[in-house]
């Protein structure tokens, strides 16, 4: 059986007998559905109505009707306040005048003076001028994330900011000749562009606030303003229409409905805006509460998606607040996910890394080419103020245009510093102590039936030291450049936890899909004690079932945490417990364990026990398995080192590892297990410890130090 055809199948597993019935419906019609012309979209908009452009160009210069974010006056003040800001906008104008892209970790591109935009010049493929829906975009050579970030046309609001910084009609008539060019190219539901009304979201997001900022130019004419909101009017139609729904509702859902209420707020002379503005409000409203939990914490298990969802919504928002009143439930949604992003980033703690990151802009004001958690606090906090994202966010340009449109005042920050915290929705732990930052993976995989972007971490522990990582989820590293890449980094093995027989916790069902999902049962977590006690049954599918469960024990005031890994169950099995590392951390064995350096000195040792026999290994930079590397960014690597332990023996059996803060290995480290206790002694330097756990009582770990 093909792989195409097992995806398939598994796709439909993952479907309700309701989905199965709503795709069948769409795809009845579409194969019934006459071919769309730009001519039939018009109609379709508008009827037998023949729109007066000249009339309604003159309402959109002056934003009649309308609310307004990039404008001259606007513009001025901004690059008065941000300088350097506006002038990195500049710079990114004058590369896409030059024709020169980067998208994601690939190598920069030339699209040459006349920008064909179909064609991919780093895979030397064009994708073919055929209907989207006869495109497949998983089976073709070309990597369709490319191409279609090309089409997002997230560089016009560069152009549009070019001209209103310094005026240069070339800026403009850049911007007017692209869209003019991909119009002519793209004719509605035709080639890669057109695949999924997701793209059509994005896009009208990019081009909406582009026109905005690029109205008195004088090349903007009746008939392009008219061609514009046509093609602007047919995206929106689809983000409708062919929307994201059911087993396939996370993020794409969000831009898609984002990009049905930009276009209505913007161009109001649309026939059905005030329709679309309602349906996109009332089911934003809804779908911002699924994917953002009470807590805070994103649904899909990936940080970066969470970031791109929330700067989704704060933008629906900014713009119902320049005219209407903008809901509160949508505004608590924003602001209740900062406060969590908030507590993951503290006061100086890196970019925490969970879930997959494809490097998505909801709008692209400012060329940076990746958003930070910081930044994007910057960006909520200037469109819903918080105390919390006050504290730890930085500027950006976007977070500049948004401040002053809406006059937004900066609330004084959060005093009290940045403590531990747990979001029980999300399954987030974070436990703090000075210098440091400590955090367990106790959510689910993912959301919703597919879990599209989660990774295979349940029971992760990462650690930051003074600010920098030392161990973190490796990141995503490809989606469809490098399929052996994403299949390595979504894997249990690559993450800092347990992985038994050589599978994963979850089972695959394809590179955006996981069929079987581990459940994660929390038992204990215990803030002040730095306890945490959990457990999940990823591997009850064995022919021998097990459980996997872990114990964190990170004492506030102690310089070492300790991980204590129980296998339970019956039967032979291996497991093997991970520790990724940031690649600027060189690593070396050393007895019954490995030491960690950065720049030459220790910054951990960890020590490893089992009540079975043990080994340990490291692997960098494997081409064979494509493990121990690190991804910042999509389609990109680097090596990184990859510790662990392995052992084999009969369950149940205990692995015990010992993280010392100060690069100095524990001597003496021994543990064993009874039916209802596991105990584990070393010695730190010449001081006896032990720790004491009842499995029978949940989090029931005691470190001490024995004879004091």
């Amino acid at each position: 059986m093909s792989s195409h055809l097992i995806w398939y199948l598994h796709r439909l597993r993952a479907m309700s007998g309701h989905e199965m019935l709503w795709r069948s419906g769409r795809l009845r019609r579409r194969l019934v559905a006459r071919p769309v012309t730009w001519d039939s979209a018009r109609a379709t908009l508008f009827g037998r109505t023949r729109p007066d452009w000249d009339a309604l160009l003159r309402d959109f210069r002056e934003g009649a009707g309308r609310p307004v974010i990039l404008d001259r006056a606007r513009a001025a003040r901004v690059a008065a306040t941000c300088p350097e800001a506006a002038a990195a906008v500049i710079a990114a104008a004058e590369r896409m005048l030059a024709g020169q892209v980067r998208y994601f970790g690939y190598p920069p591109a030339e699209l040459g003076p006349l920008i064909d935009w179909n064609r991919d010049p780093l895979a030397e493929i064009r994708w073919p001028g055929v209907s989207s829906e006869r495109i497949d975009h998983r089976t073709t050579a070309g990597d369709p994330k490319w191409i279609w970030e090309l089409n997002r046309l997230q560089h016009l609001p560069w152009l549009a900011q070019a001209w209103l910084f310094t005026g240069e009609p070339r800026f403009a008539e850049a911007a007017f000749d692209q869209l003019d060019s991909w119009i002519e190219q793209q004719p509605p539901g035709t080639g890669i562009a057109w695949r999924g009304a997701f793209e059509c979201g994005i896009r009208s997001i990019s081009v909406g606030f582009a026109l905005q900022g690029l109205r008195d130019a004088p090349g903007l004419t009746a008939r392009r303003y008219g061609d514009y909101v046509t093609m602007l009017g047919e995206s929106a139609r689809r983000c409708w229409a062919e929307r994201s729904l059911f087993s396939s509702a996370n993020n794409h859902l969000i831009g898609e409905l984002t990009g049905l209420a930009v276009v209505a707020s913007l161009f109001p002379e649309l026939p059905c805006a005030t329709a679309w503005q309602r349906d996109a409000l009332a089911l934003l409203t809804e779908h911002a509460d699924r994917q953002l939990l009470p807590d805070g914490a994103g649904a899909e298990q990936a940080i970066a998606y969470q970031l791109f969802t929330v700067e989704l919504l704060a933008l629906v928002y900014a713009l119902l607040a320049l005219k209407y009143e903008p809901p509160e439930r949508l505004g608590a949604t924003i602001a209740r996910s900062s406060r969590f992003l908030a507590l993951l980033v503290g006061d100086a703690d890196p970019q925490p890394r969970y879930g997959d990151d494809d490097g998505g802009f909801a709008l692209r004001l400012g060329p940076e080419e990746i958003r930070t958690v910081r930044e994007h606090l910057g960006i909520a906090d200037a469109v819903v103020p918080d105390p919390a994202a006050a504290r730890t966010a930085t500027a950006t340009i976007t977070a500049a245009w948004l401040r002053d449109a809406l006059g937004s005042a900066a609330v004084a920050a959060a005093a009290a510093p940045a403590a531990s915290g747990y979001a029980a929705d999300g399954g987030l732990v974070v436990l703090r102590a000075p210098g440091r930052r400590i955090t367990m993976d106790i959510g689910p995989l993912g959301y919703l039936s597919i879990a599209a972007h989660g990774h295979a971490d349940a029971l992760s522990v990462t650690l930051a030291v003074d600010g920098a990582e030392v161990i973190a989820d490796p990141g995503t590293a490809s989606y469809y450049g490098h399929p052996e890449w994403r299949v390595a980094h979504r894997s249990t093995r690559a993450h800092p936890t347990v992985t038994i027989d050589g599978l994963d916790q979850s089972v695959v069902g394809g590179p955006f899909m996981w069929s079987a999902h581990a459940r994660v049962r929390v038992r204990a977590v215990d803030l002040v004690h730095g306890i945490v006690d959990a457990e999940h049954d990823g591997y009850h599918r064995l022919e021998t079932p097990v459980t996997h469960r872990r114990w964190l024990i990170a004492a506030p005031d102690g310089d070492s945490l300790v991980v204590v890994d129980l296998v339970s169950g019956k039967g032979s099995h291996s497991a093997r417990v991970s520790w990724p590392l940031h690649p600027a951390l060189t690593a070396g064995p050393v007895e019954n364990g490995h030491l960690v350096h950065r720049d030459g000195d220790p910054v951990l040792a960890l020590t490893y026990a089992a009540t079975v026999p043990l080994g340990t290994d490291q692997v960098r930079g494997s081409e064979n398995d494509n493990l121990g590397w690190w991804s910042e960014r999509l389609e990109s690597r680097e090596p990184a080192w990859l510790l662990g332990a392995q052992c084999s023996g009969t369950a149940p059996f205990v692995i015990v590892t010992v993280l010392s803060l100060n690069g100095k290995p524990v001597d003496g480290l021994r543990v064993s297990h009874a039916d209802k206790a596991i105990r584990a002694d070393w010695h730190d330097d010449t001081t006896p410890r032990a720790l004491d756990i009842d499995i029978s009582r949940d989090g029931a770990a005691v470190l001490s130090t024995p004879n004091q």
